[in-house]
């Protein structure tokens, strides 16, 4: 909201199935989500940062919209409607770079990243597109 992260959340979700193939990415093992709750119970609160906005920004944002829906339908929920902006098509396309990694684009743009590290990727993304924002900008007052 102009030009700010105004709000964040952070939390560990149990996946349906015990299958941690991808702990080697992110780091977070079985023994970190056993005991916390499911999609659908933690939706909840996840559901008001949904409200109110125009669209969803994500770094290869069509995998997290595959995800974020299958996730909805697995817990019976509708998901956001929203359309989704990719930061990665963004930044070749804006900001040009190449490659467009996450990794890339915030050590290019100074943004601090905890890389796969869900708040911290969000954030970054977030700040990705504040930046093009910025970027659109200044080629429209130009």
């Amino acid at each position: 909201e102009n030009g700010s992260v105004i709000k964040t959340a952070y939390r560990l979700i149990r996946p349906p199935r015990q299958d941690m193939r991808f702990t080697d990415i992110h780091g977070i093992t079985w023994e970190d989500v056993e005991n916390e709750p499911d999609f659908g119970e933690v939706w909840p609160e996840l559901a008001g940062f949904f409200e109110g906005i125009d669209f969803i920004s994500a770094h290869n944002a069509p995998f997290d919209k595959s995800v974020l829906y299958a996730c909805c339908a697995a817990a019976g929920l509708e998901a956001p409607q929203q359309p989704f902006i990719c930061t990665v098509k963004l930044s070749k396309a804006e900001l040009g770079m190449k490659p467009a990694t996450l990794s890339h684009v915030c050590h290019h743009l100074s943004i601090p990243l905890k890389h796969h590290n869900a708040l911290s990727d969000a954030e970054a993304c977030a700040k990705i597109m504040i930046t093009v924002e910025q970027v659109r900008a200044e080629k429209t007052a130009n």
